[in-house]
């Protein structure tokens, strides 16, 4: 019974919903860093590097021996180390633009948290508590000045 009841207030306190939410988001969000890099800014990639495609880079251990369907054939051993490159560079790509969201998003915050910021009105016992820790700070100064 006790694991129903932990299970229960894990998913009445709201950790449940928020992990749900934020997965939801997070799977929105990758679709759209995904189009980003291949619909935007790897065909310019492409172009600076000559159309080159690194999908189709690999080497070849043993090529193919006789026909598809026969009983002799042996497919091709290869190590294709072009789409490990491609991924590296999808990474990055992706990575790169994720800190420059989050270094976006963190000013954003870093606006609306800022005590000097006048655009956003701060609560009258903010200003307060203000005052009093200011007068504290100079009252502490003058003491340290005697």
């Amino acid at each position: 019974m006790g694991l129903i009841k932990e299970f229960k207030d894990f998913a009445v306190k709201g950790n449940m919903v928020d992990m749900a939410i934020g997965i939801i988001i997070g799977a929105a969000f990758s679709t759209i860093v995904d189009s980003l890099v291949k619909q935007i800014i790897s065909p310019p990639l492409s172009l600076l590097t000559g159309e080159i495609n690194f999908e189709d880079k690999k080497w070849v251990l043993r090529e193919a021996i006789g026909t598809h369907g026969s009983p002799n054939y042996l497919e091709e051993v290869s190590i294709g180390y072009g789409i490990f490159i491609q991924s590296v560079i999808n990474f990055l790509i992706v990575g790169f633009v994720l800190f420059l969201f989050v270094r976006f998003m963190n000013r954003f915050r870093e606006k609306a948290e800022d005590p000097k910021n006048t655009q956003v009105k701060t609560p009258k016992d903010i200003e307060l508590l203000s005052k009093i820790a200011d007068q504290m700070e100079e009252q502490n100064q003058m003491l340290r000045d005697r």
